[in-house]
């Protein structure tokens, strides 16, 4: 069983790491092959440290749900340099021998749509998956756990920003000036109101590209408006553990948002209208039809779970409330 250590409603999870995990694990960069696409995952490596967390005095776009900053330390990881795209996620869609057991649906991969929840932005060459719930990028981890051997997830609100930062301490990871955003992402002001190929604004000094803007990303987070308050100073990656389907943390922005959206520190949360168009009855798990801006992008942790606790973790943020 994962140790969870709860402080108020946040939890900092850990995996025991057994003598078989011990030996020394290199931290670079590697590509995560997909089988049944040529499209591969990109990871990057971030190595840990602390970081001032949420919105200082400085920033006047500040939100109350974004203070008081703490600092929070942060173990290393890998994080996708890109968001997951329509290619790699079709593997997972269209993958029959998928049987994993699974509470989400009768079947472990995505039901069909029933539009085309691109909305005709484009689905192949590159473009970011988007328009699925928290739940179905969780099923993606899951499914590339089971294909692989290798331990994903959703990163956390403290690893998600963490990595956008990237070492800043500014507004945005290039600095305070939201006139530099069009050479890092696809937001309101460029994108012709339309998610991109992914990769083709500049990455932030970790390699990561589109943290900001173009689809807005999922965390593993319930989202709590007061996060920062419960707190506590100097945690070490704290996850606030899955409560209600809604709300979950998003950040990062998207290409429909403004440049308060894509600061570092802005929280945006999940609502239960982003399926008020869903023609199904019980309205789908997979797909959200009015959240078309929002994607995902996955972590590895250095430390792997055991199998009993990699199926404990997945069961736990994919059970049915």
């Amino acid at each position: 069983m994962p140790k969870l250590i709860f402080t108020s409603i946040l939890v900092v999870v850990t995996f025991a790491t057994s003598a078989q995990n011990k030996t020394q694990i290199e931290l670079k960069a590697y590509d995560q092959i997909i089988s049944g696409t040529t499209f591969n995952l990109k990871m990057m490596p971030i190595e840990g440290g602390s970081f001032m967390m949420g919105s200082n005095n400085s920033d006047e776009l500040k939100e109350l749900d974004e203070t008081p900053t703490k600092k929070v330390n942060i173990s290393s990881f890998w994080i996708g340099a890109y968001e997951v795209t329509h290619d790699i996620f079709n593997a997972f869609f269209n993958d029959d021998a998928t049987a994993v057991g699974s509470k989400v649906d009768a079947v472990t991969r995505p039901s069909p749509q029933y539009i085309d929840l691109s909305w005709g932005m484009g689905n192949i060459g590159g473009y970011p998956v988007n328009s699925m719930s928290q739940d179905a990028a969780l099923m993606f981890c899951r499914w590339l756990y089971k294909n692989t051997g290798i331990f994903y997830s959703l990163p956390s609100e403290a690893e998600w920003e963490y990595a956008a930062r990237a070492g800043s301490k500014t507004i945005y990871p290039f600095g305070d000036n939201h006139k530099e955003l069009n050479k890092y992402a696809w937001y309101k002001d460029n994108s012709e109101e339309k998610y991109h190929k992914v990769g083709e604004k500049l990455p932030n000094a970790f390699g990561l590209y589109d943290m900001l803007g173009n689809v807005a990303e999922w965390t593993l987070d319930q989202y709590d408006e007061n996060y920062f308050k419960k707190l506590p100073e100097n945690a070490t990656n704290p996850v606030t553990p899955p409560g209600k389907r809604y709300p979950k943390t998003i950040k990062g922005g998207s290409y429909l948002d403004g440049a308060a959206s894509l600061r570092s520190a802005m929280r945006q949360h999940s609502e239960e209208a982003w399926n008020q168009r869903d023609p199904q009855i019980p309205r789908s798990r997979w797909w959200l039809t009015d959240a078309m801006f929002v994607g995902f992008r996955i972590v590895r942790p250095v430390n792997q779970p055991t199998a009993q606790e990699a199926e404990n973790f997945y069961n736990k943020y994919l059970k049915i409330d």
